[in-house]
């Protein structure tokens, strides 16, 4: 057989399929992966992570079936957030889906290029995440609720409940972002309300105690819990103590009130969760995120713990119950 002959016969030949090298075109493609960023821990976030899946899942995506989710928490330091935020970027993950406010701005400034889906309770344009609500420009979009707003309405609220209180303690967390505004606006709603503020300051779960060791020794007669990543995965600890000391308390949250907290008044983080997850479904998609307007949660509700009143000996003004959302009994 001539050699020309040889060589177009073997061309011909088909191996058979245990020896044929497998075609990149075969290859199952790689999942988009979600970087997904908190500045506390698991523990409590469960039903936020269900509605974040759930905001994916209306994009069509699922996670484990079309889409990876990478989980970075901070455990409530939020120090090590820089060092998080940026092992998701040498990871390459296709969108950074950051929750909680002291995760928004770190995650913001790790990247330019990744984009980034927020969630938080403060002004975006403020915090400097995006040019304006309506035009984001840039990397950086996301879902917005009320909560930090309607601090100084939450005092007021407090002060209908806990009429006797002429000091109020404020828990806060300095670390957090957004407390000088915060702070400034109960300031400002004390002195109306002729009350005294107490300011509290936790940075950690250990510094807790403390803070309510120095609610008592300064004799406050009410409590109100800023809104705070950290604070919300530790809700059981603080209504403990709050029943402990016989302290009438309000928090931000509705998972406050459901778990056994005397009142709450906020926004519904749930639905902002929802909305962040719907973003990063879209921008996976290949919507961009400078094309997003920030998205925001305007419902609020007030929520009150008749149960808890009772325990605490808190009588609770019946035209305070009958503006409540919802009466836990």
């Amino acid at each position: 057989m001539r050699r020309r002959d040889f060589i177009t016969f073997l061309g011909g030949v088909v191996a058979p399929p245990s020896l044929r090298p497998v075609a990149a075109s075969a290859q199952k493609p790689a999942m988009p992966v979600v970087g997904f960023l908190n500045g506390t821990s698991p523990q409590g976030y469960g039903l936020f992570l269900s509605a974040f899946r759930r905001g994916l899942s209306e994009t069509g995506y699922v996670e484990h079936r079309n889409v990876t989710m990478e989980y970075r928490w901070a455990e409530g330091r939020y120090d090590r957030l820089p060092a998080l935020a940026a092992d998701l970027v040498n990871r390459r993950v296709d969108v950074i889906a950051a929750t909680t406010t002291p995760a928004n701005r770190i995650a913001a400034a790790a990247t330019k290029t990744i984009p980034v889906v927020f969630t938080t309770s403060s002004d975006p344009v403020e915090l400097g995440l995006v040019a304006s609500l309506s035009r984001p420009g840039g990397n950086v979009t996301g879902a917005v609720t009320l909560n930090v707003e309607v601090g100084a309405k939450r005092l007021e609220l407090l002060h209908e409940m806990a009429p006797p209180a002429a000091i109020i303690a404020v828990l806060v967390n300095p670390n957090n972002p957004n407390v000088d505004a915060q702070s400034r606006d109960l300031e400002e709603a004390s002195r109306t309300l002729g009350r005294q503020i107490l300011p509290l300051r936790a940075r950690s779960e250990s510094d807790i105690e403390a803070a309510f060791a120095r609610l008592v020794e300064q004799r406050a007669g009410a409590l109100l819990v800023a809104t705070d990543a950290l604070f919300f995965s530790q809700r059981d600890r603080l209504i403990a103590l709050s029943k402990r000391y016989a302290i009438p308390a309000i928090f931000d949250r509705r998972e406050f009130a459901e778990a056994g907290g005397l009142s709450s008044y906020g926004g519904s983080v749930t639905d902002v969760y929802r909305l962040a997850g719907i973003y990063a479904g879209r921008i996976l998609k290949g919507e961009k995120p400078a094309e997003l307007p920030v998205q925001q949660s305007t419902r609020v509700e007030l929520i009150i713990n008749t149960k808890t009143a009772k325990e605490l000996g808190v009588t609770i003004p019946l035209s305070l119950l009958g503006r409540a959302d919802e009466v836990i009994e």
